[in-house]
């Protein structure tokens, strides 16, 4: 079952519980109100059978049966009506008092300090949907917090990761500048060398401006049609030096042509993203398998490359923010931690979903793209 399908199943179940509290209520309403009518109507019948079987006795039972005959057309119906009033404002009074135990549990949503939420057998239903309600927040809080603290340490690392490639810029122009008679060959290495740390110095800027991005801007869509496959081919031609770096090759299974409604940049640091991960993972001299091809209504796109397994654990987090899969306490090994968290947004937006599996020295992310978008 698809997340949507699952959400959607989700709400109808809802809906139905919902239901059949107000029914409830409406049915208890009608039988108390219909029990309590049938009993006053009864007692005005067993009045009149009483009144003229005891007409040969007069008394005082005589006389409050013959009353209570006679004034039936007026007591009849106030009694009805007060009866029906009574048991609205007691209807009325049931969810009222549940509604002050859910306030009043309310409070224990979002405090793990608190215990589990409590509620009448009656509101079995609501108490078990305001616990995963509760539980939801406060795993959403942790993560959070998990979140932000694995930020900071980024920010840390990054800063202290920025000072290694700028000495290393400054000591050789400084070389450069004072060394005037270097030889040539000299010249080209010190050259070579500050403009690949500068290369550095620069990724570990992008990664700073990538962190303030995420967190202060929302990614608006621009759609239009794309050719799917046109992309990857564009994507993939662009990767060929960073691919020529470990000696991967990238093997693009695309039998039909896709397109679909979208918007081809963000679409494209989607793949660009998914693709860096591979390359940055993938056993040297290894081949990453890449395809497209259409499964109903959406369009799937599949990157497959050799490495290490992921395990389960860090597998579920591998689209959290600032979640990097090399523990390692620099960042040479890799970004700051947003590619996949950015991904996963992107194709979110697009009503699709991505997700990753690993087995057998294999990792798989797959991206499904509605097609009717």
């Amino acid at each position: 079952m698809s997340a949507r399908s699952g959400e959607s199943a989700t709400r109808s179940i809802k809906n139905l519980e919902k239901r059949s509290f107000s029914r409830r209520l409406l049915l208890q309403f009608f039988l108390t109100s219909t029990a309590e009518i049938v009993v006053v109507l009864l007692l005005y019948l067993i009045a009149g059978w009483a009144a003229d079987r005891f007409t040969w006795q007069a008394g005082i039972l005589y006389d409050i049966c013959k009353l209570i005959e006679q004034l039936s057309g007026i007591w009849i119906p106030l009694v009805c009506v007060a009866i029906l009033i009574h048991n609205m404002l007691k209807t009325l009074r049931e969810p009222l008092q549940y509604l002050d135990d859910v306030v009043l549990e309310a409070e224990k949503l979002a405090d793990p300090a608190q215990g589990r939420i409590h509620l009448p057998e009656d509101l079995e239903s609501v108490e078990y949907h305001m616990n995963t309600i509760r539980e939801k927040a406060i795993e959403n809080r942790r993560k959070a917090e998990e979140a932000e603290r694995r930020k900071n340490d980024m920010i840390v690392y990054l800063a202290h990761d920025l000072k290694t490639p700028l000495t290393s810029v400054i000591g050789y122009l400084s070389l450069l500048q004072e060394e005037k008679e270097l030889p040539e060959a000299q010249r080209e290495k010190f050259t070579n060398v500050a403009l690949e740390k500068a290369y550095r110095l620069e990724d570990l800027i992008n990664e700073f401006f990538d962190i303030t991005r995420f967190n202060l801007t929302h990614v608006v869509l621009e759609k239009h049609p794309l050719h799917l496959s046109r992309m990857l081919e564009q994507t993939i031609f662009e990767f060929q030096p960073a691919l020529a770096e470990k000696n991967l090759r990238i093997e693009l299974n695309s039998p039909e042509e896709v397109s679909i409604l979208a918007d081809g940049d963000k679409l494209q640091r989607v793949i660009d993203n998914l693709l860096r991960n591979a390359v940055m993972y993938s056993d040297p001299a290894s081949t990453i398998q890449m395809s497209l091809q259409k499964e109903g209504e959406d369009a799937v796109i599949r990157i497959i490359n050799s490495g290490n397994t992921i395990p389960k654990d860090k597998l579920d987090r591998l689209f959290e923010q600032f979640f990097r899969l090399d523990p390692s306490r620099g960042t040479h090994t890799g970004g700051a931690g947003l590619g996949l968290a950015i991904a996963k947004e992107i194709v979110q937006l697009h009503g699709g979903e991505i997700t990753a599996e690993s087995t057998d020295h294999l990792v798989i992310f797959t991206v499904r793209l509605p097609q009717d978008e």
